[in-house]
């Protein structure tokens, strides 16, 4: 069996359907909460932001969801992603692990995010809309929403947290290639941009203050909808293409994974590569360690609350229960861009609540090493966010050659790095540092969390 296990590039081996782990929780999520009532959101509260089609996943338990034919017609050009066995990094570590990376930089953006952004800009057009705003943190998903509008001929804004826009511009340059308009944010176009530089005029951003200013400028047209690139449900929902595919090509190679490692920003890369093995886990099948990776200075899982919270900084979305740092809570700017939110996805929350998910947090420095030691055996340089599974995944190959155990090892590598590298530069010279959990921070961030967690 070649080392490389990917099918043949026909229509019969991308998925069909997506997978909605909602049809399978042991126990219902807390529903989400309209902020100005805090009643349960309805299809027509959601109608303002999003297409009918995307708010009928965000709300369905149906446990699959069929792709449609122009997406996955899309898909083609990339899926189905290859499988790797990472044998020279085994050699390299001496370990007894079976080492297999699922790599989504082989997508026209370099990531994971076209698995939706191609998704929501369907839906968008099939319901008429011409425009869509949305935010970005990295810009792989600025990036993916950009190349999606491009191929159904709608007009994309994107907010970019200002540190991302300033430390990648080559994003930024992606972007405005596939014809969308990038603007940093916080920015003086929206109301609520204007109040964050108002406090605080040398503001780095946060993906929160950027979905502000995308949800604000999405509610003021009537031909504009909002795109959002993690956290919903219908966002993991079609991410899951990913671990479908995994769970396929791992059967054909003869092997099975004891554990399956992903980086946590939002959650959607995570939740691809997860969803369709603690599903089956659910269903009464086989049980495997789940490990999310997060960054140690903006850890939402390992240190955040798991509480109702806004998702964005201007309070202009709904209510959702998740690990939260506070969405006040503003996080330094280290290079994972894409891990830079205060809010983690409900889904993964409530299974990280109940147990079927064993979360951890690394530094900016540990997981550079562990990135360029992966690519000095694999040929293939990460993205800082897909460090923090690289990092993971070598502590847990060398647990492995300590112990002895043979374990399968199945991580997300969700994009490449090949528009970071200038984090790479930073790094290899000397000029990057470990940022600290700013813990004053968000100890007032969550002093502000809505009441409605008290009652």
């Amino acid at each position: 069996m070649s080392d490389t296990v990917k099918f043949l590039l026909d229509e019969t081996r991308i998925p069909r359907h997506w997978y909605n782990i909602n049809a399978d929780l042991p126990e219902p999520m807390a529903p989400v909460l309209h902020p100005g009532t805090q009643q349960p959101v309805t299809a027509d509260d959601l109608a303002p932001l999003f297409p009918y089609g995307v708010i009928e996943q965000e709300m369905s338990t149906e446990r699959e969801i069929e792709i449609p034919g122009p997406v996955r017609d899309v898909y083609r050009q990339w899926r189905p992603a290859p499988l790797y066995r990472a044998r020279r990094l085994e050699q390299a570590l001496g370990t007894p692990a079976r080492i297999y990376y699922k790599y989504e930089g082989v997508s026209p953006t370099g990531s994971h995010k076209p698995n939706t952004a191609v998704a929501q800009a369907f839906y968008n057009k099939q319901a008429g809309v011409k425009r869509i705003t949305t935010e970005t943190g990295a810009g792989q998903w600025g990036s993916s929403l950009a190349l999606a509008g491009a191929m159904f001929g709608l007009e994309i804004a994107v907010y970019m947290v200002k540190v991302s826009f300033q430390q990648k511009p080559y994003r930024r340059a992606l972007m405005e290639s596939f014809g969308a308009t990038c603007i940093a944010s916080p920015s003086d176009t929206t109301q609520a941009g204007r109040d964050v530089l108002a406090e605080h005029p040398d503001s780095t951003g946060s993906l929160g203050i950027a979905i502000s200013e995308a949800v604000e400028m999405a509610a003021q047209r009537d031909d504009t909808r909002y795109a959002l690139g993690s956290v919903l449900n219908h966002v993991l929902l079609h991410q899951t293409v990913t671990g479908l595919e995994a769970k396929e090509q791992l059967a054909m190679a003869g092997d099975d994974p004891d554990m399956i490692i992903g980086c946590t920003g939002g959650g959607s890369n995570f939740a691809g590569i997860a969803f369709p093995f603690i599903g089956e886990h659910l269903r009464g099948g086989r049980q495997r360690e789940i490990i999310a990776v997060e960054p140690s200075a903006c850890p939402t899982l390992t240190k955040g609350k798991f509480a109702y919270d806004f998702g964005d900084t201007g309070h202009l979305t709904p209510l959702t229960k998740m690990h939260t740092l506070g969405s006040g809570f503003v996080p330094p700017g280290f290079h994972a861009g894409g891990l830079r939110y205060h809010g983690m996805a409900p889904q993964i929350s409530h299974l990280a609540h109940l147990g079927y998910i064993n979360p951890r947090s690394y530094n900016q420095l540990e997981c550079f090493a562990a990135g360029l030691e992966f690519a000095r055996a694999e040929g293939i340089i990460p993205a800082p966010e897909a460090n923090h599974a690289v990092k993971a995944t070598l502590d847990e190959a060398i647990r492995c050659r300590e112990s002895g155990e043979s374990k399968v090892i199945l991580f997300n590598l969700c994009g490449h790095g090949n528009f970071d590298m200038q984090a790479y530069t930073d790094y290899l010279a000397g000029n990057l540092k470990d940022l600290e959990y700013a813990e004053d921070e968000v100890a007032m961030a969550l002093s502000g969390l809505p009441s409605v967690n008290s009652g």
